[in-house]
C-alpha cells in the first residue's frame, strides 16, 4: 500500500477534502489489543530543509526502550497550522516501516481530534495506518479550556463548537498541562489513564520525551541512508 498518496495535495482545498475524508473514518472507541505490551512515542525535527522522524518503543509496563527507528526525509510542505501532518507524516511512515516491534498504540507529540477538521497528525496518521494512537500535545490548537488543578492527574475538558475534543491534563504537579486527544481507535478516558500511566517524572510521556531527544540527537548519531 501506498501510504504517501493521503500526505500529498496540490491545492489548498484539496488538502481540506482529504481531511474531511480521513477525519470520517477516525474512531473515537477503544479498539486496541489488551493488555497493552508496547508504547510508542513519535516525533519529528527539523533542520536545513530536511526532516528527521524517531519513533520509539518502549515496555508499556517498565518504559524501557524496546526499539528505535528513524527515517530522513526532504522538507516537501512547509509548516502551515492545521496541516502539520502532511509535512511529517511521510517521515513517520517510513520510519514505522523500519520498526521489527511494533507498538500497540503510538502516542503524538501533536494533536489528534483537538483539531478545527477533526484530523491532527495523530488522527491522521493513526487512521493511514489503522494504528490506535493518541494525541499529546505541548499546546493546544484549537477550542476552550479552564486551567485544570494543581494536581498531577487534574484535567478540564477542551470544548470546540460545544463538543469535547480532548483535555488540558495536569501530569506534573504545579506544571504546565499537556493537552491530550484521542487520535484513532483509543477513547479519550483511556486516552487520559494511557499518558498519565506513562508519565514518570517529567511533564511529557516518556516515549515522546524520548522521541523527542533522539529527533534532536539524532542529527548527528543516525546515518541517513
Amino acid at each position: 500500500m501506498d501510504y504517501k498518496e493521503y500526505f500529498c495535495y496540490k491545492s489548498h482545498e484539496e488538502a481540506l477534502a482529504l481531511q474531511k475524508f480521513l477525519s470520517g473514518k477516525v474512531i473515537l472507541e477503544d479498539k486496541f489489543s489488551y493488555p497493552i505490551k508496547y508504547i510508542g512515542g513519535v516525533d519529528t525535527s527539523f533542520s536545513h530543509k530536511k526532516l528527521l522522524s524517531v519513533i520509539i518503543v518502549c515496555n508499556f509496563e517498565s518504559l524501557k526502550i524496546c526499539d528505535i527507528s528513524y527515517s530522513f526525509t526532504d522538507e516537501s510542505f512547509s509548516y502551515i497550522p492545521g496541516f502539520l501532518s502532511f509535512r511529517e507524516g511521510p517521515g513517520i511512515i517510513e520510519a514505522w516501516e523500519k520498526l521489527s516491534i511494533k507498538p500497540d498504540i503510538l502516542i503524538f507529540d501533536g494533536q489528534g481530534v483537538a483539531h478545527p477538521r477533526r484530523l491532527g497528525i495523530a488522527s491522521h496518521v493513526g487512521v493511514v495506518l489503522d494504528m490506535p494512537s493518541i494525541g499529546c500535545a505541548k499546546k493546544p490548537l484549537v477550542g476552550n479550556y479552564k486551567e485544570p488543578g494543581e494536581k498531577r492527574g487534574d484535567f478540564e475538558p477542551i470544548y470546540c463548537n460545544g463538543e469535547v475534543v480532548g483535555v488540558a491534563l495536569r501530569t506534573k504537579e504545579k506544571v504546565k498541562p499537556v493537552f491530550v486527544s484521542s487520535g484513532h481507535r483509543v477513547s479519550l478516558k483511556s486516552a487520559i489513564d494511557i499518558i498519565l500511566k506513562i508519565t514518570l517524572n517529567f511533564r511529557l510521556p516518556e516515549p515522546t520525551r524520548l522521541a523527542h531527544i533522539y529527533s534532536k540527537k539524532g542529527w548527528s548519531d543516525f546515518k541517513e541512508e
